[in-house]
């Protein structure tokens, strides 16, 4: 089956990573076509998936965009979008991977003659999207999409909710290959002494640095921990959030936490980073539609802590294969920090039933096996 992948981003966030995972199994049968040049390109072909970035220029529409601002941008996809419909002439079928590739994908699929999946990995609502966004995706996917593929029950809910077509969606959970999420106690230990943590109870943090991702709450909670416990921030500022890095070095300081608090930017070693803390905290303030960092880090053998709302409700069952904790509540998620510090037994074995739980519910192999059946249903119809 060949298979026209699109794209907006030119770097890799959550949807990108898990598109990597989807189209590795075709090989040179795919193509990920991309609407901005950057390092995700470099990611795809590090994993040799052929690629090409397909825009010259960024799309400028965002999630909050007015239809004024969606209607200048037609003049831009025009080139672009003639562009996909003369590759996709080459495939079989084109997958839409984010909200943008959707809009390219369907008037491509419309031109080319090509059926369309799109793959939803957003909870479509109006704290994530403008109001003419929302209407502009349902409208695209039910007209269009033969087939949609959400990444949680709560994307596939919110997606009817607003409108969406009940009969074309399928759940499928994101996949992860359990062997990459294995790292020695030799390499944690030096892991830990480079960052100058050994010793510390370590909780890490993983996502962009955004205000809904929630990492003031982390640095507000760890305030009211005992001293030895310690947070390290991955990621950076990745759609002109720099404010907010700004207001999360301030508030470390105001609370006198220069020494607990570590920003360690953008890392490729997710999984050793992950396996040298001893909790991961999750604290996203609007709700999630999956939450790859949850699963990643039960992979990891790690205890997590996690906002409940949206898709991570689907993941985690409290007291069980991790902890839940209510949005924004930066007291609840203290008292579960000093609980998994006291508490190290009970915790173990939280970790532990969240590591078996998770290679079995979503290992790739699995996952791409319910994607690639649902792919060939759509190509034989």
């Amino acid at each position: 089956m060949k298979i026209l992948f699109l794209d907006q981003s030119g770097k890799p966030g959550g949807a990108e990573l898990c598109l990597i995972d989807i189209a590795k199994p075709y090989g040179a049968c795919a193509l990920v076509g991309l609407f901005a040049d950057g390092p995700f390109k470099d990611l795809l072909q590090q994993n040799h998936i052929p690629v090409e970035v397909l825009a010259t220029q960024a799309i400028e529409v965002h999630k909050e965009s007015s239809l004024v601002q969606g209607l200048k941008s037609l003049g831009q996809l025009a080139p672009l979008i003639t562009k996909v419909v003369k590759k996709a002439r080459e495939y079989d079928l084109i997958y839409a991977n984010t909200q943008k590739a959707l809009v390219v994908g369907a008037l491509a699929s419309f031109f080319s003659r090509r059926p369309l999946v799109y793959h939803l990995h957003d909870i479509l609502s109006k704290e994530h999207f403008s109001k003419t966004n929302l209407r502009i995706a349902v409208n695209l996917a039910n007209r269009f999409a033969s087939l949609i593929i959400a990444n949680s029950q709560a994307s596939q809910t919110a997606f009817v909710q607003a409108g969406g077509r009940s009969d074309i969606i399928e759940v499928v959970y994101n996949g992860f290959d359990p062997k990459i999420y294995q790292t020695d106690d030799s390499d944690i230990n030096k892991l830990q002494q480079q960052l100058g943590l050994s010793g510390k109870f370590l909780i890490g943090h993983f996502s962009r640095l955004a205000p809904w991702k929630g990492q003031h709450i982390l640095i507000d909670a760890l305030a009211k921990c005992p001293p030895e416990v310690t947070a390290i921030l991955v990621g950076d500022a990745l759609f002109g959030e720099q404010d907010y890095v700004q207001q999360l070095h301030q508030q470390v300081t105001q609370l006198g936490l220069e020494n607990r608090v570590k920003f360690l930017g953008f890392r490729s070693d997710i999984p050793q980073l992950m396996a040298a803390c001893d909790l991961v905290a999750h604290t996203s303030t609007s709700p999630e539609p999956f939450g790859r960092v949850i699963v990643e880090a039960m992979l990891c053998g790690k205890p997590v802590v996690a906002a409940k709302a949206g898709g991570v409700m689907e993941l985690v069952e409290h007291g069980f294969n991790g902890f839940l904790m209510t949005p924004g509540e930066a007291q609840e998620l203290a008292q579960v920090i000093i609980t998994c510090l006291q508490e190290m037994e009970i915790t173990a074995t939280i970790a532990k039933n969240a590591r078996i739980i998770a290679s079995e519910r979503f290992d790739i192999a699995i996952i791409n096996q319910q994607i690639a059946q649902l792919l060939s249903h759509i190509t034989s119809a």
